[in-house]
């Protein structure tokens, strides 16, 4: 029951979602421009609060090395599978990779990392990771494909960090925290309201894209979406439990922070990326709904085991 009550909140606000884009309630635009909105807003502000409150010195520990291993090996795992065997793009495959390796760290693993192991550091430390590592490198696949041809190219991915608002975002926020800066209320008061809007807004435009398009239902998407969430949900938590096990010494609440935390679901950032890059959003959709649905259960097995 302490893993299930953290899933409550976004089945709620993604159900709320798919009920307004069914009854066209905000009209045939609101799902593009709420993704839109997070991407180019809200997350920003969640991810400079954030990364700005946070220690960077929390990522140097046993438990994120295992974590950052598993997910790359995934990672990786995924994006030659994007390549070899499904033949798509280097921007969707990138996404793909996302969807198989990239955990709902925030607002679904901090919850439940309160409720399970009482204390939410480790998840945190692992959210760090992923913004400041895994997040650039999907964000810069996705840019080199998408701006293929351009004679400038590489520029353009020397200049992300600037034109891109999730990693200016994170770079001002890692700033921030390096600095020791404690930036005054008066500041910080409108970012936390814009930060408060974004898992809402990313949950709601997921849940209002189950109403929008026809759904591809060859044998080669079918196929890649069983493999990516059987990544997600099966492969990342006993590759972390190898490692952690095995190459790490790991035991105790130790091992089961990081294997818990390696068996969380796809992070709906995947989905909102694909859409601001008009990427393949059905893929992405799918494996966040089906790998948190899922992973109701696998996390609850999780905990059994190892708790």
């Amino acid at each position: 029951m302490n893993v299930l009550s953290g899933f409550l909140p976004i089945w709620a606000i993604t159900g709320v979602g798919w009920a307004a884009g069914r009854f066209n309630v905000l009209g045939s635009q609101a799902q593009g421009v709420l993704g839109r909105f997070a991407f180019a807003f809200a997350m920003p502000a969640l991810l400079f609060l954030t990364l700005s409150r946070a220690r960077v010195s929390e990522l140097a520990g046993p438990g994120v090395a295992v974590f950052a291993a598993s997910l790359l090996i995934v990672f990786a795992l995924g994006l030659l599978l994007g390549r070899l065997v499904f033949r798509r793009r280097q921007a969707d495959r990138a996404i793909g990779a996302m969807a198989g390796a990239y955990v709902n760290s925030a607002n679904l693993g901090i919850p439940i990392a309160v409720h399970v192991l009482g204390d939410a550091s480790f998840v945190i430390a692992a959210a760090l990771f992923q913004t400041l590592f895994i997040t650039p490198l999907i964000l810069v696949l996705i840019d080199l494909d998408v701006r293929r041809g351009a004679r400038d190219r590489w520029s353009r991915i020397a200049q992300l960090p600037l034109r891109n608002p999730i990693i200016a975002a994170s770079a001002a926020g890692v700033t921030v925290s390096a600095a020791g800066w404690r930036l005054p209320s008066e500041l910080t008061a409108p970012v936390q309201m814009l930060a408060g809007a974004a898992v809402p807004a990313a949950l709601f435009a997921l849940g209002m894209s189950l109403n929008t398009g026809a759904r591809s239902d060859d044998a080669t998407g079918r196929s890649e979406r069983r493999v990516l969430v059987a990544l997600k949900i099966a492969v990342q938590p006993l590759l972390a439990y190898a490692l952690a096990r095995w190459a790490f010494g790991l035991g105790g609440r130790e091992l089961f922070a990081v294997v818990l935390c390696a068996g969380l679901p796809t992070a709906q950032n995947a989905f909102i990326f694909a859409s601001e890059y008009r990427l393949n959003t059905e893929l992405a959709r799918d494996a966040v709904l089906l790998s948190t649905l899922l992973s109701m259960g696998s996390l609850s097995l999780i905990a059994w085991l190892l708790a």
